[in-house]
């Protein structure tokens, strides 16, 4: 794909990454001007200016692309940014898990992420909204956003995988399964014990296909509930959904809609959007459909397994 008239936005969140993800940006952005593109690097401070920085180029009549590299809370406040632009999006993944990239068929690879640009293949990618809050992926109430918060807690700069380990192990050791009340198009599905995610893609972390069913263009937002009262069922339902073996049983709620309603009358149940800390409950959840026109593979599939493997390797 060469240049045409216009320049491209590299928004790059140099918090984000291992070493040898961010040689692979380097080299992605050296690409792009031997081309003949004018690359704009733009160094983000803050996931609000990386916000503020898309938002800029969703209005600047002189940027054709915006290029992100960072992880999924960067490529979500870069998304929320370009909303309904009509720009178009590359996402180089540089983050822990890069849940979005891996949907989409990205990955860190750099003659992949060549490939990809080249062709000039996108897709629609629908958003969620969270009591105004934007998220691309997957948003959890519960369980995970307790591990969230206190991964959150301690981070001050890029994580591994490593550094949920303690998190996951303190939560499972003192977590109490709060009571959920799920509306879903106005109409109540669940009311009781357990844990929830909504979201667009449908793996989540370590690529364990929680929202099987989800397509990230399909204009739906997907909704899973496990009915859980007790760690032994949430083992049981972890379990079952490594073995994809989740679908159709009695104690999932499982459906799709364009909005979700999640409230509880148990306090400090915390919320998760894209891996980072979400609103506080009562949460209202709303589709933007086709939101961010965005770079894929022609095939449109997820990114194999062996590639999610050799990303993990690279970031520990």
């Amino acid at each position: 794909m060469g240049s045409n008239k216009g320049h491209i936005e590299f928004i790059v969140n140099p918090k984000s990454g291992a070493i040898l993800k961010k040689r692979t940006a380097r080299k992605f952005e050296n690409y792009l001007r031997d081309k003949g593109w004018e690359v704009l690097v733009r160094r983000t401070k803050s996931m609000v200016h990386v916000c503020e920085l898309a938002t800029k180029a969703a209005t600047d009549a002189e940027c054709d692309i915006v290029v992100v590299v960072g992880g999924d809370g960067t490529v979500r406040e870069v998304a929320h940014g370009l909303e309904g632009s009509g720009k178009k999006l590359m996402i180089v993944p540089s983050g822990t898990e890069n849940l979005l990239a891996t949907e989409l068929g990205l990955s860190d690879d750099y003659r992949k992420l060549v490939r990809v640009f080249e062709a000039g293949f996108t897709r629609e990618l629908d958003l969620g909204s969270a009591n105004g809050r934007c998220f691309t992926s997957i948003a959890g109430f519960g369980f995970d956003g307790d591990i969230v918060k206190k991964v959150s807690e301690k981070r001050s700069g890029h994580i591994t995988h490593l550094d949920y380990v303690q998190p996951i192990l303190e939560t499972f050791r003192d977590y109490d399964f709060p009571t959920l009340k799920v509306v879903a198009d106005d109409e109540e599905i669940f009311n009781a014990r357990g844990v929830v995610f909504v979201g667009n893609i449908s793996r989540y972390a370590r690529g364990i296909q929680i929202l099987h069913q989800a397509d990230y263009g399909d204009g739906l937002l997907d909704v899973c509930v496990y009915k859980c009262a007790s760690k032994v069922e949430f083992i049981k339902h972890f379990a079952r959904t490594v073995l994809k073996l989740n679908a159709g049983a009695e104690d999932v709620i499982y459906t799709q809609c364009k909005k979700v309603y999640i409230n509880s009358p148990s306090e400090n149940v915390r919320t998760e959007l894209d891996g980072d800390p979400g609103p506080s409950l009562p949460v209202k959840i709303e589709l933007i459909p086709q939101a961010v026109s965005v770079f894929v593979p022609r095939a449109g599939k997820a990114a194999r397994l062996g590639d999610r493997i050799k990303q993990m390797f690279k970031q520990e």
